[in-house]
């Protein structure tokens, strides 16, 4: 004889076998939760609330599964609250249900969605590249560009929020770097334990409210950069060079990991060593180690000039994020400088010695060219010389007979006319 059915609550579904002693028992599916409902707190705390559904059966021992659209972050616990951190520049949406174990395995009731927006205005009008970084972990520093669609006289303004803070805080003192807008503000380390778990929110807007608000979760465990180092000593022992620092405040040496550059005056190379444990061997500096950290460079020649500087960054013992370098620290310098006046002497008597040398090298091979290769005489050149001598004697000559002649005649014209003279007289 066929069984009847019988309603088992108000929204559950029964699932019922046919057949007389041996059908199965029936199976209950919970009913949905009811007045599911969203709201935001601070600057992006997401919070949804629900309550119990109706007409759950007595003997069930309430969980609520949740999780959000893109099937994220799944949860079951019992409690009937659940928050995110999470910028607000786009829908969110969670998705809740009810069953009455912790089994995995059990399907949950129907589930109920609850979405929240983002604020309204043109997408093309919201800041752009929002990022931040926490300095030396004192102060955090933002950085925007405007938006495509921003009049250039926009005023900006940045509110920021976080745990240790009663209420929201705006930023005061926003400056423009190039395209880029900026503002910073103090943020100091949160001491208590549940400081890896902490954020910092952020949002970004115009006075007069005609952008779209902007948002960003800045993790206080990324985006952090040190302070460079303050070397302390430099100090060549057993023919190693040690090198010790003191490490940027509200740090300890175990979150850090350091680059060590020594650059060589003579050679011109530098070399960068890692250092990721930095302990003090050396018994010089076991006198004041708080704080402070070591590292022995090899191969280091104490009678060149050395340069060292040191640039340090986060690790992942402490924080996720490990790419932001501190800068470089002052450098200071070990060793034997290079005498500048003997160096500016050879510079100018060095060119003049090798010129010299060039001079007389051509010399002497021209003079052994010379030797070896005496020049060939020219016949022609020979008898033009010889020919060319004699007709210039033959002319002498000539010209000394001519000239003899016409003295002899003008003489013997002379005597003739004075002879006349005598006899007409």
């Amino acid at each position: 004889m066929e069984r009847p059915a019988r309603l088992c609550g108000l929204w559950a579904l029964l699932l019922c076998a046919g057949g007389g002693a041996g059908g199965a028992a029936p199976t209950e599916t919970q009913p949905p939760v009811t007045n599911l409902s969203v709201s935001v707190e601070n600057l992006c705390t997401v919070i949804w609330t629900w309550n119990p559904p109706e007409g759950a059966s007595p003997n069930c021992s309430l969980w609520y599964f949740s999780h959000f659209s893109d099937k994220q972050d799944k949860k079951l616990a019992p409690e009937t609250r659940r928050s995110k951190e999470v910028p607000l520049n786009e829908k969110i949406c969670l998705q809740v249900g009810s069953q009455c174990s912790t089994n995995e395995s059990e399907k949950p009731s129907i589930l109920v969605e609850k979405c929240i927006s983002p604020p309204e205005g043109d997408p093309e009008s919201a800041v752009t590249e929002l990022q931040c970084i926490w300095h030396n972990l004192s102060y955090m520093k933002c950085s925007w560009l405007p938006g495509r669609n921003t009049s250039p006289d926009t005023n900006y303004t940045l509110y920021y929020w976080h745990r240790s803070l009663e209420k929201i805080r705006q930023c005061e003192e926003i400056y423009k770097e190039g395209q880029y807008f900026g503002c910073s503000f103090d943020l100091t380390k949160v001491k208590d334990s549940s400081f890896e778990q902490h954020s910092v929110q952020i949002m970004v807007k115009d006075y007069a409210g005609k952008i779209k608000p902007s948002f960003n979760i800045v993790p206080l465990t990324s985006r952090v950069k040190p302070d460079p180092p303050h070397i302390k000593n430099l100090s060549f022992h057993n023919g190693d060079l040690h090198v010790q620092w003191e490490n940027p405040q509200n740090f300890i040496s175990r979150c850090l990991f350091y680059e060590v550059e020594v650059n060589n005056s003579q050679t011109e190379t530098h070399n960068v060593f890692s250092v990721q444990e930095a302990k003090c061997q050396n018994p010089e500096f076991e006198r004041n180690v708080e704080n402070t950290s070591c590292f022995m460079v090899p191969g280091v020649l104490p009678d060149t000039l050395n340069t060292v500087r040191i640039r340090v960054k986060t690790n992942k013992l402490c924080y996720e994020d490990d790419k932001l370098w501190s800068n470089w620290s002052q450098e200071m310098s070990i060793g034997k400088k290079r005498n500048s006046t003997l160096y500016v002497i050879m510079l100018l008597i060095v060119p003049v010695i090798v010129a010299g040398a060039i001079i007389v090298l051509l010399l002497y091979l021209k003079r052994l060219k010379i030797i070896i290769f005496p020049p060939i005489p020219d016949p022609g050149k020979i008898f033009k010389e010889m020919f060319g001598d004699q007709n210039d004697d033959t002319l002498h000559w000539k010209k000394y007979d001519i000239y003899e002649k016409q003295t002899k005649e003008e003489t013997d014209s002379v005597v003739l006319i004075e002879n006349l003279k005598k006899a007409s007289q």
